[in-house]
């Protein structure tokens, strides 16, 4: 047993600094990047809809690209969805398991190489998976590939040198994740990002901070540290494009939306639970929320202020603008008037 004394930090505050920007209009949230493993170059605003049920999904696809922004379309698809996407603009997912191989497979002899492929488990610590990213590797090698999820420096490292161009980083902080209660595993999510984008970095690899974020203020949090990407998915939830079924009740409109860990998903694809898993995931009920570009415009305008805040005229310069305020516990008025 260890114990680390160094303090951890989730989602805290950015403090304000001077700045020369007079409107939100003069920040440019676009991007481009070069990736280590690949001659390839992607541009645009990067933040992507996350593979989940109800979010990572071809309508979503279709609609974010509008704004630039990418979707990871969940591992449930069949080939057939991907000729109505541009590939540019969205993620194949796959795990680990032999049918997911036998799915790239069929998917590299009918499309050739993806060109943005995520390969997604909850652990990205064992050996197995660092194998499997090294195999998917040899077998796309003009592939941008992004691959996780982990939480430490070491582990972003190895994965970057088994091929992957894109680490994601997290573990248990998502709105409909569990892990952290069942497993009692974790990370804060800020010095993750922190720690993983330093490593790296280090090596011209990327990372995508994956769960947590809740607001838009959090995702200018996990840019502000030095994330790459950011991947979002209760925020992009409960709207026509997740092409899950609305549900009224008393008059208002909602939603279920579950985590890709949860007993609800491991029935509605893998027909129920294995015996051997516990679910790390559960579902939630939230509002029918309608047409996602308009939680977009809110969610960018966000970003944009955020970088008005600080100064920072392009998303590439938010983390050297970025100074995070350690905040204490606020007491409560009992305590107060003690």
């Amino acid at each position: 047993m260890r114990i680390e004394n160094e303090v951890k930090l989730d989602y805290v505050l950015i403090r304000p600094k001077r700045s020369t920007l007079s409107s939100r209009k003069e920040v440019n949230l676009e991007r481009e990047f070069r990736f280590p493993h690949t001659k390839k170059v992607w541009s645009g605003v990067p933040i992507i809809a996350a593979n989940m049920d109800g979010v990572g999904t071809v309508s979503m696809v279709k609609s974010l690209k509008k704004e630039k922004l990418l979707t990871a379309l969940h591992k449930f698809h069949s080939l057939k969805h991907f000729e109505e996407v541009d590939k540019k603009f969205s993620f194949i997912t796959i795990g680990v398991r032999t049918e997911d191989k036998d799915f790239l497979k069929k998917y590299l002899k009918k499309y050739g190489e993806p060109y943005l492929l995520c390969i997604d488990v909850a652990n990205g610590y064992t050996e197995r998976f660092v194998d499997f990213v090294k195999e998917v590797r040899g077998l796309c090698k003009g592939s941008i590939i992004m691959a996780g999820n982990v939480v430490t420096g070491d582990m972003t490292e190895q994965l970057i040198l088994s091929g992957a161009d894109i680490v994601k980083v997290g573990i248990g902080p998502g709105t409909v994740c569990t892990t952290r209660l069942v497993t009692g595993v974790g990370y804060p999510q800020l010095s993750a990002i922190i720690e993983c984008a330093d490593s790296a970095h280090g090596l011209r690899g990327l990372i995508c901070a994956d769960g947590g974020c809740r607001t838009s203020g959090d995702i200018a949090k996990a840019f502000g540290a030095g994330a790459d990407f950011v991947m979002i998915g209760g925020m992009l939830a409960g709207h026509d494009e997740g092409e899950e079924e609305i549900i009224e009740e008393n008059g208002n409109k909602f939603v279920y939306h579950y985590g890709s860990s949860s007993a609800d998903s491991m029935e509605r694809h893998n027909g129920g639970k294995a015996n051997y898993k516990a679910p790390e995931g559960k579902k939630i009920k939230i509002p029918y929320r309608g047409k996602v570009l308009d939680t977009v415009g809110d969610i960018l305008g966000g970003l944009r202020s955020a970088c008005t805040y600080v100064g920072a005229r392009r998303l590439k310069e938010l983390p050297r603008r970025t100074t995070f305020v350690l905040v204490n516990r606020q007491l409560s008025p009992e305590i107060l008037d003690k």
